[in-house]
């Protein structure tokens, strides 16, 4: 099959074996389409040692499965695959599993490819309703809906994502959209900003932001991905708030950690969330992940995909095998 993989410090379309039927618990999937994302990128630059088949977010079609019920079926696949054996494996959860695989990230083939393995259990049949092109987005509005795994958010709580890229976006949807709480989106970019006010989302472009909503949420998520975006998350929050990050970032990161020590501000971490109310989010349209997509190209001009990805203003690039 034609897979789009990392190896030997390049990134280049290739010929490989194709997951076989058989392995324990495996399902092999046809991929219809998968979303490049800012990971995908990084790891295409080197980041985190990983060699193989790019790629964590898909839709597919079940090709051969232990469970012939879902041969046939539409899917999409929680990307952390367990060892099975651990204590957190036994509770259902192998996202921080020890010896855990990550489909495309660590030690698993990825979905820039014509088709995929996971376990049955990392598989969710997605909705009729839900098309393809909203599907593929199941892997980031997940991670957005973790947010709510990580921290109690109420519909009386003040919310401020800070970034109106792809992760920023969906958070400040989904979080409006299973809370109800008021949420401020704070960007550079009035076009992305756009998205979000038209799912009552409040925005506010970075240079117009008033001095007097300096630690005025209860909430902030970062999702910028820049040091000066955590900066300034860490400035919204309020005394005794809750700052969570979303973004992971290169090298060193400045921190004021005085700010954090005297405001006595909590630090979460937030990364992969569950795919259930992902799905729920997009099979009653609650989020617009439409908008997000910039463009769609086949898994054979997958080069010109992933430096398209790149590109200033560019939100979603799809691929499609």
């Amino acid at each position: 099959m034609k897979a789009l993989r990392y190896e030997d410090g390049r990134l280049e379309l290739a010929e490989t074996d194709a997951p076989r039927a058989g392995a324990t618990g495996e399902a092999v999937v046809r991929v219809t389409l998968a979303g490049i994302c800012n990971t995908d990128v990084e790891i295409a630059r080197g980041y985190a040692g990983f060699e193989g088949t790019l790629g964590h977010e898909f839709v597919g079609v079940v090709e051969s499965a232990p469970d012939g019920s879902l041969v046939g079926r539409r899917v999409v696949g929680e990307i952390n695959a367990g060892c099975g054996r651990c204590e957190l494996c036994a509770a259902g959860d192998a996202r921080h599993c020890p010896r855990r695989t990550v489909l495309g990230i660590v030690g698993r083939d990825g979905a820039f490819a014509q088709y995929l393995s996971l376990p049955v259990v990392n598989l969710l049949v997605v909705p009729d309703e839900v098309e393809d092109a909203r599907a593929v987005f199941a892997e980031p509005l997940a991670a957005a809906c973790g947010i709510m795994e990580r921290v109690e958010i109420r519909r009386d709580t003040r919310v401020a994502v800070v970034g109106d890229g792809k992760l920023g976006l969906l958070s400040a949807q989904a979080v409006r959209a299973q809370t109800g709480a008021a949420v401020t989106l704070v960007g550079k970019h009035e076009n992305k900003l756009s998205i979000a006010r038209a799912r009552g989302v409040e925005t506010v472009l970075v240079e117009d932001l008033p001095q007097g909503r300096a630690g005025a949420f209860d909430v902030v998520v970062e999702a910028s991905g820049a040091a000066a975006g955590f900066a300034l998350a860490v400035g919204l929050t309020r005394p005794r708030g809750v700052l969570v990050l979303k973004s992971t970032f290169h090298g060193a990161t400045e921190i004021d950690a005085a700010r954090i020590v005297v405001d006595e501000i909590s630090v979460v971490g937030s990364r992969c969330g569950r795919f259930a109310p992902a799905l729920e989010l997009l099979a009653r349209d609650a989020v617009d992940v439409a908008s997000l997509v910039t463009e769609e190209f086949p898994l054979t001009d997958g080069l010109r995909a992933m430096q398209r990805a790149t590109e200033s203003g560019v939100l979603k690039v799809l691929l499609k095998p």
